[in-house]
């Protein structure tokens, strides 16, 4: 029995095989590769949300909040006559360059609006109103102090100054508001 048990094949041991860094499955190239398009999805994500969180067509753009805000400026400083009080207004003058304006082309003209022969380009609306919050928005106008297209809640871009002016119901100040639309 003892010379079958020799005759026996003999078992193999397992060999143990150690991988060294070099000879791994994920190389630096792979490594690369997957945390660039990793960068780029996240890039892509966050430059497409902006989109997703803001409204579909924005109606006012910053050329008409910069004439706005040129147009504003130019009527105070065209209206001021006293150099001591640089925010007070003279309404007569305001009635006789703004208000006069029969039609909006006459307005545009005066502002230095963009228009055609026609009509303008662009919608203009020019209102002093009172400070009082507790009132809505067309209470506030002063109507004999108010020119241009009529405005009623349109996507708009505006512009404001607090001014003073000699008006009953402009005490202490007003707020002299500039809105403009495209047609």
């Amino acid at each position: 029995m003892a010379g079958k048990r020799r005759t026996q094949e003999r078992r193999t041991k397992t060999k143990t095989i150690s991988i060294s860094l070099q000879d791994r499955g994920q190389t630096t190239q792979d490594f690369a590769v997957g945390i660039g398009i990793f960068l780029l999805a996240i890039a892509f994500v966050f430059s497409y949300m902006p989109s997703l969180l803001t409204p579909f067509s924005s109606s006012v753009d910053s050329g008409q909040t910069a004439q706005a805000d040129r147009i504003v400026a130019t009527m105070v400083d065209n209206l001021s006559e006293d150099p001591d009080r640089p925010n007070h207004l003279n309404g007569s003058a305001f009635e006789e360059r703004y208000g006069d304006a029969d039609d909006s082309t006459e307005l545009a003209a005066a502002l230095g609006l963009r228009a055609t022969s026609e009509m303008p380009i662009d919608r203009v609306n020019v209102s002093i109103e009172q400070l009082n919050q507790s009132e809505t928005r067309s209470d506030r106008r002063i109507e004999d102090l108010t020119s241009g297209d009529p405005y009623g809640d349109e996507s708009a871009a505006s512009a404001g100054r607090i001014v003073t002016i000699d008006h009953p119901e402009c005490d202490p100040a007003c707020r002299l508001v500039v809105r403009v639309w495209n047609t």
